[in-house]
């Protein structure tokens, strides 16, 4: 199945909101489509899914050997992989874990966003730089965005144009499609009541501003896995912690268990459920220090939690650990 590269020279461009206005406008036009993020972000996921209607996969090139990585990204429809940071930021000192990682391990083209909005004629060197930094990463076409007015788009254009990059469309500048932010990224999809309507909204905005046909046709096909992945699970049973204050799982992950037999067994801390008997209690990442009023008030979850450490491990990480 194809897939495509979505990135940006820098944070801030616009890459989470313009992918999710592409998912939501090719899921409407009925196209088979899912969204990946690369590294392990736990919030942009969640909004992926929510505008495309299927699971996001992560997809960490630090963290997952190249054969887990094209085994992960393998499956049905068009695949939009939304980078992190800059298209060559990762860890130091070589970026190893970069988005552009992703693209030479798929030899899949890179769509660079570019923030326009303080950009004249220095667009030019900026794209050229980026075109010709890697030769195994290759640009495949330009999303202006946040461009001021019609002028502004058409000069930005014709600066471009002796690159020989296809500009997919510019996206004119527009303080609604702007998202409220928190620490860690983004405000959690399952907290906003109006995260449909702005999906809709930003899916029209991108209708009318990018050639969507000549974006699709940029995907090229994913590699197909050469073996099987199988993960061994932590355990048999594993008690899963799940609500709004434990919510940063990975559903690949998860998945993977199941698919080795272990049988995952959701409960609520924020329901003030005590945890199920099982061989692993999973306390993942989330906000709780959101929910810490509750939380502590909690007495069954709290006596279950306190019950189960006799005898059950207990793993927690990020928010699950504090």
């Amino acid at each position: 199945m194809p897939g495509l590269i979505l990135a940006a020279p820098a944070s801030g461009a616009g890459k989470t909101t313009l992918t999710l206005a592409l998912l939501r406008a090719l899921r409407r036009r009925g196209l088979d489509v899912r969204g990946a993020k690369s590294g392990p972000d736990y919030i942009d996921p969640a909004f992926h899914q929510a505008a495309s209607g299927a699971p996001c996969l992560n997809l960490d090139a630090w963290a997952m050997p190249p054969h887990r990585l094209i085994a992960r990204a393998s499956g049905p429809g068009l695949l939009l992989i939304e980078g992190a940071m800059g298209l060559f930021d990762g860890a130091p000192p070589d970026g190893r874990g970069a988005t552009a990682d992703l693209a030479r391990l798929f030899n899949l083209p890179v769509v660079l966003i570019v923030d326009a909005a303080r950009m004249a004629q220095s667009v030019a060197p900026l794209v050229a730089g980026f075109a010709r930094h890697d030769p195994k990463v290759r640009i495949g076409g330009i999303i202006l965005n946040r461009v001021g007015s019609d002028r502004h788009a058409r000069m930005l254009k014709r600066v471009l144009d002796p690159l020989g990059l296809p500009v997919l469309g510019a996206v004119p500048r527009d303080p609604g499609l702007a998202r409220p932010s928190r620490h860690l990224g983004l405000v959690q999809a399952k907290e906003d009541p109006a995260l449909d309507p702005f999906l809709d909204r930003a899916a029209d905005v991108i209708e009318a501003s990018l050639d969507l046909d000549a974006l699709c046709a940029l995907g090229r096909p994913l590699p197909v896995p050469s073996r099987s992945v199988h993960r061994r699970p932590p355990a048999q049973t594993i008690a899963v912690a799940c609500d709004l204050a434990f919510s940063f799982g990975y559903p690949h992950l998860m998945a993977e268990w199941q698919a080795a037999g272990a049988e995952l067994r959701p409960f609520s801390p924020l329901a003030d459920m005590a945890p199920p008997k099982a061989d692993l209690i999973y306390l993942p990442g989330g906000y709780p220090e959101l929910h810490a009023n509750r939380l502590a008030s909690n007495r069954r979850f709290l006596d279950g939690l306190r019950k189960a450490a006799a005898d059950t491990d207990i793993h927690g990480e990020c928010g699950g650990y504090m």
